[in-house]
């Protein structure tokens, strides 16, 4: 919990100091800087604050840091604050499984979409032609990942470098798409909450309750005789 608060006064301080920036960063140490601002607000955006209630964590950092009389001890609000994050922590998560409950079942509507039992839509966009893997086997993939807003958070397509692991040691999700795919096939993956990160996500990238989407490329099964 303790963590928790440290984090969002730092993420306020950086998030603040870069909105009244009164000029644009031009040495490679403002750009620095101004990139730490960046990154350390991003963990302020499961808060959801508004403009105004910005202004107040603004005001806080600059009467403590010039040392004016504090309104408020921070020491007494501790439980407070924890209890104001985790409440919107807790908005948030309501509204991205209520979002993503939205998107899944739309994806399900689309043309040649398979939604499995354990909730997953599965949408084949090229047939592979090669072996179909099972839940033990490695394989070679190229692949992106998306939120269901299009944000995309991780990309071997874009690093120019397939990516091989274990079927058995993934998000369900893709455990369960992966083998039904063809090697040489592309497919869709659509993925609920419960068959990737659930309710806790992995913040800041991933909202807690996010649905997720994959384009998967399977381009091998990698077996011990091919690694000779």
């Amino acid at each position: 919990m303790r963590k928790l608060i440290v984090v969002l006064l730092i993420a306020g301080l950086m998030l603040a100091t870069t909105a009244c920036a009164k000029t644009e960063p031009k040495t490679d140490d403002e750009k620095a800087l101004y990139a730490i601002g960046v990154i350390m607000s991003k963990q302020m955006e499961m808060l959801s604050l508004t403009p105004e209630e910005l202004e107040f964590v603004k005001k806080g950092i600059t009467d403590a840091m010039t040392g004016a009389k504090l309104i408020v001890e921070p020491e007494a609000y501790q439980q407070k604050v924890a209890e104001f994050a985790q409440g919107r922590i807790k908005k948030s998560t309501e509204n991205q499984i209520e979002k993503s409950k939205a998107y899944l079942d739309s994806a399900a509507k689309e043309q040649g979409a398979q939604k499995t039992d354990s909730g997953l839509v599965y949408i084949s966009t090229k047939e592979g032609t090669g072996k179909q893997p099972q839940a033990t086997d490695t394989v070679r993939v190229h692949y992106e990942g998306k939120l269901i807003d299009g944000k995309v958070f991780d990309s071997s397509m874009k690093r120019g470098q397939p990516i091989e692991f274990p079927l058995n040691q993934v998000i369900k999700c893709w455990t369960e798409g992966v083998t039904k795919m063809k090697v040489g096939g592309k497919a869709t993956l659509v993925c609920p909450a419960e068959l990737a990160y659930g309710e806790q996500g992995r913040p800041p990238v991933i909202p807690g309750g996010a649905a997720l989407v994959f384009e998967v490329e399977l381009l091998d099964i990698i077996n011990p005789e091919t690694k000779k």
